[in-house]
C-alpha cells in the first residue's frame, strides 16, 4: 500500500507562480469582513453579477465573474432562448425560473424589456435556453465564491 507523505512541500517559485493574485488580494484573503459586509457583498453579488468581489478587493475576478455571466445571458437572448418564468401548474418551471434568476437584476431588465420570451421556432432555442440557464447557476456560485473572500477561505 501507497503511503502518501505528511506534508507536501513546494518551492516558492512554484508557490508564486500558481498564484495569480496581487498584493490587495492576498490582504483581502487573509481579513475576514464584518457580517453586515458579508451579507452586503452577497446580495450585491448576486443582483449585479461581479459585484460582491468588487466590494471584497477582488476586482479583477469580479470583472471576469460579470463578463462572463452577462455573455452567458446576451448570448443566450441572442440565441433565442428563454429566460425562464415560473408557470403556474409546471412544476419544472419554477426550478427553471429559480436558476435564471440567478443573474439577479439582468433576469428582470430582460422580462421588463421583453426579451425573455424567446423563439420556440427559432433554430438555436435550445441552445439559448441553455446560456440562460447556465448564466445564472454561475452567478449564483460566484455568490458562494464571494462568500467564501469575505469569510476568508480564498
Amino acid at each position: 500500500m501507497t503511503r502518501f507523505p505528511d506534508e507536501i512541500s513546494m518551492d516558492k517559485s512554484a508557490v508564486d507562480d500558481a498564484e495569480d493574485t496581487d498584493a490587495s488580494e492576498v490582504v483581502a484573503r487573509s481579513e475576514p469582513v464584518a457580517a453586515p459586509r458579508v451579507v452586503l457583498g452577497c446580495v450585491l453579488a448576486w443582483a449585479v453579477p461581479g459585484a460582491g468581489h468588487v466590494v471584497f478587493g477582488r476586482w479583477r475576478r469580479g470583472l471576469l465573474f460579470v463578463s462572463l455571466v452577462l455573455v452567458l445571458l446576451v448570448g443566450g437572448i441572442a440565441l433565442e432562448g428563454k429566460v425562464y418564468k415560473p408557470v403556474p401548474g409546471e412544476p419544472l418551471t419554477y426550478l427553471a425560473a429559480l436558476g435564471a434568476a440567478g443573474v439577479g437584476l439582468p433576469f428582470a431588465a430582460a422580462h421588463a424589456l421583453g426579451w425573455a420570451d424567446g423563439n420556440l421556432e427559432g433554430a438555436y432555442f435550445e441552445y439559448g435556453n441553455t446560456f440562460t440557464l447556465v448564466a445564472g447557476l454561475l452567478n449564483l456560485l460566484a455568490v458562494l465564491d464571494a462568500f467564501d473572500v469575505a469569510i476568508g477561505r480564498r
